[in-house]
């Protein structure tokens, strides 16, 4: 007797995975970000200069972009269950690791192992929402877990360990990090309990929930598969994606590094005013990456996936560059991070165009197309910073505030060039095809070979 999808109700495991899938792309935000303010304490304790600061932030970033592409490998290998669980344990373990010593050299290896403990987390995730979801609501899921929780950890971040941890409860900025390594080690364990790769594998969930996510995209049980990632580059999308995603997370990145910094320098000095101002541009950021899942999936039933994926990503850089130039000509430091939530906004419309790029470019091969993206995207944010900090110095001056000799850093030449990257970025997504799919192509040229 053949199976009839209509004799039972779906069980909504899926839905558990949502929320399993946004918890950890919150959490991955909520201690990455810490470096916001992880910097100013640095600077202030051990006099260090802005190069050596940015040395540090990149040093996350080069583990980071080393380790993209071998664990796309893994998690289109043997899943992202184990995976997952491992790496939300490790990354959790090393935050606090990041405040037992000032020696600059020590500190860049502790900040290299972070960033080797979160490369992986956006493939693999990348992996669960085209596994876990139906193709018509995919892209829309995409920008809840990766802009709205995933900023929205970031957000959350310098609010909880500056506002709260450090302003409220009193408690030194190593402290501080202690507290919010916990709930990772945590969550790790609960991941690891409830979690599982497949619809197929989950004993919880039905065959009728099965044909809901499936849909006719695909039947049966999906095998999985490895692609080199020379092969894949043959793709021209793909090849646009990556310097595309270059620009986008090597301007990202002061969003990251130095917005702790950027306030102190604009005269907040009470550290509970300063958790909120450095957390408004990623609130922007996550409300953002919902409306751009909004826009891509309503856009892509008007003009298809070609024309609806690029003109969310080309829309939301070049208005994001615009209200830059905007934003840092505002005369108080909260008019500033109103202009740069308005920033985040429109540049994180994006967010989800890239994933969703990603997974029908890659289709049964995304997480090492994901995780190809993801590493150009780390290049940049790892190439850049060393770029920041020398512009910040060579526009460092000293002036007499008060009475007293102070050193001021001027931070509107760093947010020009971030503009500019924008406007890159932008003019990239009109080329991107998304419909143009790998594994058609390999089919094709497989079919050729054999005529």
């Amino acid at each position: 007797m053949s199976y009839d999808p209509l004799s039972e109700r779906p069980t909504n495991r899926r839905r558990l995975v949502f929320c399993l899938a946004s918890a950890t792309s919150f959490l991955l935000y909520l201690h990455r970000y810490t470096w916001n303010l992880i910097r100013p304490e640095l600077e202030a304790e051990y006099g260090f200069t802005n190069t050596q600061l940015e040395a540090l932030g990149t040093a996350f970033y080069a583990t980071y972009a080393l380790g993209s592409i071998p664990s796309g490998i893994v998690i289109d290998l043997f899943g992202p269950h184990l995976f997952l669980f491992a790496i939300i344990l490790v990354w959790s373990i090393i935050v606090p690791l990041q405040a037992v010593t000032g020696n600059v050299f020590a500190l860049g290896s502790i900040r290299m192992l972070f960033g080797a403990a979160q490369t992986g987390t956006y493939p693999a995730l990348g992996n669960v929402t085209r596994i876990w979801f139906p193709r018509a609501r995919r892209t829309m899921v995409q920008g809840w877990v990766a802009s709205f929780f995933g900023r929205g950890g970031g957000a959350c971040s310098s609010v909880i360990m500056g506002t709260l941890l450090m302003g409220y409860l009193g408690l030194s900025w190593r402290m501080a990090l202690v507290a919010m390594a916990i709930p990772g080690a945590i969550f790790a364990v609960l991941f690891l309990i409830v979690f599982r790769n497949s619809p197929e594998e989950d004993p919880h969930a039905n065959q009728a929930e099965r044909e809901l996510i499936q849909g006719d995209e695909r039947t049966g049980t999906e095998t999985r598969g490895v692609i080199p990632v020379r092969k894949a580059l043959k793709n021209f999308s793909l090849r646009v994606m990556v310097f595309q995603q270059f620009l986008n997370a090597g301007s990202d990145v002061v969003y990251t590094l130095v917005m702790g910094s950027f306030f102190l320098s604009r005269g907040v000095a009470d550290m509970k005013e300063l958790g909120w101002l450095v957390s408004l541009p990623l609130i922007g950021g996550a409300l953002g990456g919902i409306m751009g899942g909004f826009l891509n999936d309503r856009l892509i039933r008007r003009v298809g996936s070609r024309w609806g994926r690029s003109l969310v990503g080309f829309f939301g850089k070049t208005l994001a560059a615009a209200s830059l130039y905007i934003a840092i000509t505002q005369p108080t430091a909260a008019q500033v991070a109103y202009g740069l939530f308005l920033v985040k906004f429109f540049t994180d419309w994006s967010q989800p165009t890239v994933w969703g790029t990603c997974t029908d470019i890659g289709g049964r091969f995304s997480a090492t197309v994901f995780s190809a993206i993801n590493m150009a995207g780390n290049t940049g944010a790892l190439i850049m910073p060393l770029v920041f900090g020398p512009l910040l110095d060579y526009f460092k001056t000293e002036q007499t505030v008060a009475g007293e000799l102070v050193v001021v850093t001027n931070f509107t030449p760093m947010f020009v060039l971030v503009g500019l990257m924008y406007v890159g970025a932008g003019i990239l997504w009109l080329l991107v095809d998304c419909t143009r799919r790998i594994e058609d192509e390999i089919n094709t040229d497989a079919v050729e070979a054999v005529s």
